[in-house]
């Protein structure tokens, strides 16, 4: 599976693999991979927005 199919499988872009394995913890894993792809984005998004409005102040 490529990098960005798995991103894009994490945002709920992508639809999901039918043969992957679905147990719990890779459910966790995922959730927490998800998370953090979000947080992360938030992030830049934060970053993005002070840059171009801190240097007008």
């Amino acid at each position: 599976m490529g990098f960005w199919r798995q991103i894009g499988e994490y945002l709920w872009i992508v639809k999901k693999d039918p043969d992957a394995p679905k147990t719990k913890w890779v459910g966790y894993m995922h959730f927490i991979n998800r998370l953090s792809i979000l947080l992360f984005l938030a992030a830049i998004i934060i970053i993005i927005v002070r840059l171009i409005w801190g240097k007008s102040a």
